[in-house]
């Protein structure tokens, strides 16, 4: 089961905090192998290296309407309702968030103004392997079409009968996408990320995935499309006090280590005993679960680490820094105050990470890895930029002319003076 640390000194507490991280260089030469590859032989690259690493000889990339439709018949009423519920919900907290452009007269005769501009064309990527995620679909799909973007392809790895997750295909056509692409892994990547002949390259990456895909993200950010976040293993902290239910908490830890082997789950709690009471509550839960060898992996991974107070915790949050952040507490608003650094954070009893994975309305992109101390989690302004504009009027300049001079010579550069002296003669 997970292991219990009580009172764990500052060093043991870092130990025990530290991600699973891979630090297999041979995972960057793998992909920056597909990266060139694809770079120089377009479509032919894909479709080599799909049929190398997943079986599968595809004639073309792109999903047919046909397949869609299909798609959309496999689909049961309930799983469409659901969804339904969820792509409701979300697109009513996106576009809570829109940007109101700004216009401000700094001085006389000068006016700066900031607008809001959707990024052009974005990429999403949805991972398929193990378990489609097609609530990814929505959490990327739904927000760039808030944001007003033109152009929005998805790629996602096919299955070996060379089909795509019906559940995918789905939420894409009610979302509006319509291009969608059989391609999976550091190659979709690549793909999106340069182009081929069958794939228009794209300005922004969006979407999580394996050790891969993260790598490969990381790799064409320095050279052209620009991407979401830094990605790495899942995560969730669950913190605790005497009036958390253990059988919750238990839950909770469960469904963060179900995402795959190198997924994290801490919980901090204030009592030994509750930390018992959720460790037997794991125990009992994992012995029905289907993807228990998964789980047990990643709870190899895992702690229930016990301190001293509600102090101690904020602490602990702050430091860690966690993807999904739960607060099992009754007073769980004024810890949540506390919070500074989290992905997104659930408070209270009844509100499981699994709701913001899927429902709530919520982003469930989010930065992991402590990268929360300096990001956000995905959302509308991860598919817009902010341009700036300013215009000076001749009275502006005239005021303003003496200042720039001013600076520019301190700085020894007398062509920046020039170019305010000229339009004041």
């Amino acid at each position: 089961m997970i292991k219990i640390v009580d009172k764990p000194s500052s060093e043991e507490l870092q130990q025990l905090l530290n991600r699973p991280f891979s630090s297999d260089t041979a995972v960057f030469d793998i992909v920056k192998d597909i990266i060139d590859r694809v770079k120089a032989k377009g479509d032919i690259a894909v479709r080599e290296i799909t049929k190398n690493t997943d079986s599968i000889d595809l004639a073309t990339f792109k999903v047919t309407d046909s397949e869609i439709e299909e798609a959309k018949l496999q689909i049961s009423s309930e799983l469409k309702a659901a969804i339904d519920v969820a792509k409701a919900n979300i697109e009513r907290f996106h576009a809570a968030q829109k940007f109101d452009d700004i216009t401000v007269e700094t001085s006389k005769g000068v006016t700066c103004c900031q607008k809001s501009k959707p990024i052009s064309r974005v990429g999403l990527y949805i991972p398929g392997g193990t378990a489609p995620l097609f609530s990814t679909v929505l959490m990327l799909a739904l927000p760039a079409n808030i944001a007003g973007c033109k152009e929005v392809i998805i790629c996602t790895p096919p299955s070996k009968s060379g089909k795509v997750a019906p559940e995918i295909l789905y939420c894409a056509d009610i979302c509006g996408v319509k291009n969608i692409y059989k391609i999976g892994g550091a190659t979709a990547i690549a793909a999106m990320a340069y182009g081929t002949e069958s794939i228009k390259p794209v300005y922004k990456i969006f979407g999580p995935g394996n050790r891969y895909v993260t790598a490969a993200k990381q790799l064409v950010m320095a050279h052209t499309a620009s991407i979401d976040i830094p990605a790495g293993p899942s995560e969730v902290m669950v913190v605790c006090d005497d009036s958390a239910s253990p059988r919750y908490v238990a839950a909770d830890l469960l469904s963060q280590a179900e995402h795959g082997s190198d997924s994290q789950s801490i919980a901090v709690v204030t009592s030994t005993a509750l930390a018992v009471a959720i460790n037997a509550e794991v125990k009992q839960m994992l012995a029905v679960l289907p993807r228990a060898e998964y789980m047990r992996q990643s709870l190899a991974n895992s702690s229930i680490v016990v301190v001293d107070s509600i102090e101690d915790i904020i602490d602990v949050i702050n430091d860690y820094a966690p993807e999904h952040l739960i607060i099992a507490m009754d007073n769980g608003d004024a810890v949540a105050d506390m919070v500074e650094n989290a992905g997104s954070v659930f408070i209270g009893h009844y509100t499981p990470e699994s709701a913001g994975d899927y429902c709530s309305g919520t982003n469930h992109t989010l930065p992991t890895g402590g990268w929360g101390k300096s990001m956000s989690g995905v959302n509308l302004d991860s598919f817009c930029k902010k341009i700036t504009y300013q215009k000076i009027t001749k009275e502006g300049i005239l005021n303003l002319a003496p200042t720039i001079i001013a600076m520019a010579e301190g700085e020894g550069l007398e062509a920046h003076s020039l170019a305010a002296k000229v339009r004041t003669e």
